[in-house]
């Protein structure tokens, strides 16, 4: 059974609209420190530059993205009207945005305090939307696979932070705590339980409805989300048990499930009714195709020692999932998201008597595919560093940031068209109230 919309219960534009803007100055961050961090930053996944890397991008850019949507898709999808959500976006953004900004300091060891105020941001901030999110989730009844869905993402993302807050807690020498096999743990949850677990269940929804497709089978989006709670739960145990072999066989099902959802969105996205793909598909097929790359090689390291003791393991796991596949199935839902809710607010705004600007008028196609491709090159560039750090690290982080750069020029593109746009819907409707008082026959702004 697929989500009943409702586009009236939408918060107001600023609450998540916040979120997407600064999401990409994140991006361009991370691309800069690559570029000036060179080859050390790809020396192994423990380095400090690598830490400021991963949670540059996976809190300051996906996790910025990830509220923002779920802000105003929570009313819409399930019918959970958040609690004065401008309210919430406004105390939640600056805590995330200091936040994710703190933790990569700490990790690169800039300033002592910095540490301590990423736990502080960060656990209020997503204490407070856990609260938030969970209040209005409350009685809410599962009449689709997507509520469900936000349920287990939710408690995803609580026990995510709380990992993080346990572990950063344990490098400022706090408590003592197995932080190895911790961080696998904190991983699992991160990119599992939370961030695959929220990508399924705004996929039902919105693969069917930009991408023009058959609906996800209900076998598996009434199933995937338990399936992938329960492999993430069973391979936490494991590792803290210190039973390596056991959680790298149940380890396996993750990536399994993984595949199986990428592999499905592929098999619909090849049944859509679009006679070409636009840059949505074509983002959301990249982060697919890229998403399947990362659990082969991770199963192909499994089987081969070779492939396991190599440094750049991880290192290209970590990129194909996290840039290639989390990172680029956010850009393609943003550029359906910004334009649909730029249209939305206008169109709401003008209160039935001024029409708001066409979708394809708020962002050129142009402009997309263009940023589509400078990220395909950010890409292959950074898989390639993962093999010659020692040539390609540094240019790798210059063509991030070029791309990055791409994708922060269109959100303020859009953004501009909206700002131009409530401007002039707001002078023809002052001009029909002015000539309905003086009695003249009002017009609608084409």
């Amino acid at each position: 059974m697929q989500a009943v919309l409702s586009f009236d219960q939408a918060p107001p534009f600023a609450a998540p609209f916040r979120f997407f803007v600064t999401a990409p100055f994140f991006a361009l961050i991370a691309g800069v420190l690559l570029a000036v961090l060179g080859p050390e930053a790809f020396s192994s996944r423990w380095t400090p530059g690598a830490l400021a890397l991963t949670h540059l991008l996976a809190i300051g850019f996906l996790l910025q993205v990830m509220l923002g949507a779920m802000i105003q898709i929570l009313p819409v999808v399930a019918g959970a009207n958040l609690f004065h959500p401008l309210v919430v976006a406004r105390v939640v953004h600056p805590l995330v945005v200091v936040g994710a900004l703190a933790l990569s300091a700490g990790f690169l060891g800039m300033a002592d305090f910095a540490m301590p105020l990423a736990m502080a941001t960060l656990a209020t901030a997503a204490g407070l939307f856990f609260a938030v999110a969970a209040a209005s989730l409350r009685g809410i009844p599962q009449t689709s696979p997507s509520i469900g869905g936000f349920k287990l993402a939710m408690l995803g993302l609580l026990v995510t932070v709380l990992l993080g807050l346990l572990l950063a807690g344990g490098l400022r020498g706090y408590w003592s705590l197995p932080l190895i096999e911790l961080t696998q743990v904190h991983a699992n949850w991160a990119f599992g339980a939370w961030a695959l677990a929220l990508l399924s269940a705004v996929a039902y929804v919105v693969v069917p409805m930009f991408q023009i497709t058959p609906p996800y089978p209900g076998w598996f989006s009434r199933r995937f989300g338990v399936w992938l709670l329960l492999a993430v739960l069973a391979t936490s145990l494991a590792i803290l048990r210190f039973d390596d072999e056991i959680a790298s066989a149940i380890q396996m099902t993750i990536f399994a499930l993984a595949a199986g959802f990428c592999g499905m969105t592929l098999w619909l996205q090849s049944r859509s009714r679009r006679t070409r793909p636009d840059a949505t598909q074509k983002f959301w097929r990249m982060a697919m195709l890229c998403g399947m790359a990362a659990c082969l090689f991770w199963a192909l390291a499994r089987m081969f020692p070779e492939l396991a003791g190599w440094r750049g393991t991880p290192l290209l796991v970590g990129v194909l999932l996290l840039v290639g596949g989390f990172m680029s199935v956010i850009i393609g839902m943003l550029y359906k998201i910004i334009p649909f809710l730029i249209w939305l607010h206008l169109q709401n705004r003008g209160q039935s008597r001024v029409t708001a600007p066409n979708m394809k008028a708020v962002l050129a196609e142009s402009r997309m595919l263009l940023h589509f491709r400078l990220h395909v090159g950010a890409c292959a560039a950074l898989v390639a560093a993962t093999v010659w750090p020692d040539v390609l690290t540094q240019l790798a982080g210059v063509a991030f940031s070029v791309a990055a750069c791409s994708l922060l020029a269109n959100v303020f593109k859009a953004a501009g068209v909206y700002r131009r746009h409530a401007a002039l819907v707001d002078a023809r409707l002052a001009e029909i109230a002015a000539d309905a008082s003086a009695g003249s026959p009002a017009r609608e702004m084409p």
